[in-house]
């Protein structure tokens, strides 16, 4: 038996529209600690993780530990019909193929319940180590959300540059280039909207403007937002929810073509994405795509090949290789050599 009750309904609202847009299908974990979900996007470039700890809720009830394969948008739906005030509780029984979703008001003159079919999805949990970031960035997260919209009218890349003098978010594009530059500050009278840098060194990475504009969907749940950088690694983009739980988005750096490299070999005639690893660690957001080109040995002009035989350093004679003949149904060989 799964039960949880919570009084602020309008919660569970705003992570799933931050979520709808991101993930399809994800199963949702009921444990003891607390009700969980790790989902990636369908492109597997992007990893999203949220936890509400069951000491969060008004009332908490998980018999044993539970998998729920739920539509997100199906469920965003669901949420869409209980007031932001109302009290929302999720019930599942063992062994039932079905949740129900209650919404009561204020006031419990008014009670509403829905049920929803749950889906088997096939889906690997993946272990997020724990990692010491080489700069993280508290920010305000409605500051976030303007930079991130800004910039997207100019561009489809974002880099973000943390250094001594500040964090930088640019793009560029085909109207022209554009940079932000936030500079760390703290503000008594209102935390909430101090900018925090915490640096060991100076971190550059490039990442897909829509996905992290998608991230600050969940700028509602929250009035800060922490952003942890490393090279080589995938961003992390946290919401504190509450003091009760968080929710984190992953998002694997664009590697850009560096001048001066073999493009043949690397990226072909095309430039391909290269998507980030962690490294030797299971949260693999997906691994890299080289393109091999291979160009033929002898290049012809509309006549036949006819490769030099090389003796003694001088050119002493030409050999040409006859096609194969089918006439006699065996393939036949020819080597004509002309020395003079």
């Amino acid at each position: 038996m799964f039960e949880l009750r919570l009084v602020e309904g309008g919660l569970l609202k705003k992570i799933l529209e931050s979520l709808k847009d991101l993930v399809n299908d994800a199963n949702f974990d009921c444990s003891a600690t607390g009700f969980s979900l790790q989902a990636m996007d369908s492109s597997h470039v992007a990893l999203v993780s949220f936890l509400l700890r069951a000491e969060g809720f008004d009332h908490y009830r998980c018999d044993r530990n539970l998998m729920m394969g739920i539509n997100v948008a199906n469920m965003a739906k669901m949420l869409k019909c209980a007031s932001n005030d109302d009290i929302v509780t999720i019930k599942a029984d063992d062994g039932t193929d079905t949740v129900t979703f209650m919404f009561e008001s204020p006031s419990q003159d008014k009670i509403a319940d829905f049920e929803m079919k749950l889906m088997d999805i096939d889906s690997e949990h993946l272990g997020i180590p724990e990692t010491e970031y080489e700069a993280i960035v508290r920010m305000p997260s409605a500051e976030y959300a303007r930079i991130c919209r800004d910039l997207s009218a100019i561009g489809d890349t974002l880099v973000i540059s943390v250094t001594k003098e500040g964090v930088r978010f640019s793009t560029r594009g085909d109207i022209g280039t554009a940079n932000i530059v936030c500079r760390q500050n703290a503000s008594l009278d209102k935390p909430e909207d101090a900018t925090v840098i915490e640096m060991e060194k100076s971190v550059t990475q490039t990442f897909a403007l829509r996905y992290m504009n998608s991230f600050a969907k969940a700028t509602t749940l929250s009035n800060q937002v922490t952003i942890s950088l490393s090279s080589e690694l995938p961003v992390v983009v946290e919401y504190k929810i509450a003091e009760v739980g968080y929710l984190r988005f992953y998002l694997a750096p664009k590697i850009e073509e560096e001048e001066g490299m073999n493009t043949e070999m690397v990226t072909g005639p095309k430039t391909v994405e290269k998507r980030a690893k962690i490294k030797e660690e299971p949260i693999i957001i997906e691994e890299s795509e080289f393109v091999e080109e291979r160009k033929p040995k002898t290049e012809t002009d509309g006549e036949e090949s006819k490769p030099k035989i090389e003796i003694n350093g001088e050119v002493d004679g030409t050999m040409a290789i006859k096609p194969e003949s089918e006439a006699n149904g065996e393939a036949e060989a020819e080597v004509i050599m002309d020395v003079e």
